[in-house]
């Protein structure tokens, strides 16, 4: 038999990586992640009124809903399979003040959300923010004293927020303003108010990141913001003083973790998940979304290609689901197989 050994497999010591990409089927076989509808969550906005949708000019795509509108998208996310919404308020800015007291109404605008969501549609789960820069009058996340975002008459705060939000329904605490001890303030409250079944999702690395611009327009805080959030976001240089709060967290009783922005910072999703094993998050943030709808628009990107590989790229890299403005958008392009 004439020998037909090529030069390509005495290099290769005939082990050829083509063979696995040959042909559909078999690149099908040895596919290592997948994306689902189960990875998916979707941020929504709220805002008070009646039949509103309202369009967020640098979201394209994305609407401000108030609550009646935001029950029929809760059953068109349910009826394609996503697992969970995560709501934001845009409140009127009469109620927002220093301190964020709106937060602490029970019948405040995500609250009211959380109650007609779960009277419509009970089996899709409810995550809910206890942050106050959505009630505060000067944009930050916590309470403001002179120059100082106080951090435990903060934590104080949420807590009571997180237990009010827990007996409108809510399913998962997701405290995003990164307070000192947070986490385990939110877990006793919770418990001792007899809310041990509703999870806490933290946002356990928070970087102080550029992504967030579009979210700030559609939450109505961008001309609020005094100063910056450098104070006790995450610096995007360190990744080591990431994983050091995130495992404070986990041991203050967190249940999930979450990485936010998300494709800038694969590697703390990779670092999180081996280092600590519990689900773990990347939300894909406005800055991000918007950057893929931008191009798209331009003709410069194949859009829905795109939107595809980066919720795919945060499975491979840990990730056991992904909070995305491109939920419905994914999921209906899923559900097409």
């Amino acid at each position: 038999m004439q020998d037909k050994t090529h030069l390509v497999d005495e290099i290769t010591g005939h082990r050829r990586m083509r063979r696995n990409r040959k042909a559909d089927w078999t690149r099908r076989l040895v596919q290592e992640n997948r994306l689902t509808v189960d990875d998916l969550i979707w941020p929504v906005f709220i805002v008070p009124g009646s039949n509103i949708l309202d369009p967020i000019p640098a979201m394209p795509g994305v609407n401000r809903m108030s609550i009646d509108k935001l029950v029929e998208a809760a059953k068109e996310a349910t009826d394609l399979g996503i697992p969970a919404i995560a709501t934001f308020p845009n409140i009127e800015m009469d109620l927002r003040d220093e301190t964020g007291s709106n937060a602490l109404e029970a019948n405040n605008l995500i609250n009211q959300a959380t109650i007609a969501v779960k009277k419509a549609v009970p089996n899709i789960g409810m995550i809910t923010d206890v942050a106050l820069d959505p009630f505060t009058s000067h944009g930050h996340d916590g309470i403001l004293r002179g120059d100082e975002i106080v951090n435990d008459e903060t934590v104080d705060q949420v807590v009571r927020a997180a237990i009010l939000q827990a007996e409108a329904g809510s399913d998962i605490i997701s405290p995003s303003e990164m307070m000192d001890g947070r986490i385990g303030a939110i877990r006793r409250g919770l418990d001792a108010a007899g809310h041990q079944n509703v999870g806490i999702m933290a946002y356990a690395t928070k970087f102080a990141s550029g992504y967030y611009g579009p979210y700030r327009e559609a939450i109505s805080t961008a001309g609020l913001l005094k100063g910056d959030k450098n104070s006790y976001y995450i610096s995007p240089a360190n990744g080591m003083e990431a994983i050091r709060d995130a495992a404070l967290d986990v041991e203050e009783g967190a249940d999930m973790l979450m990485v936010k922005p998300g494709l800038p910072y694969l590697d703390i999703c990779w670092r999180l998940k081996e280092n600590f094993g519990l689900p773990t998050f990347a939300y894909q943030v406005s800055g991000e979304y918007t950057q893929i709808k931008a191009a798209a628009m331009n003709g410069w990107i194949d859009g829905e290609r795109v939107m595809m590989e980066t919720l795919l790229c945060f499975k491979r890299a840990g990730c056991d689901g992904i909070l995305s403005y491109f939920a419905i958008e994914a999921a209906r392009k899923l559900a097409k197989g």
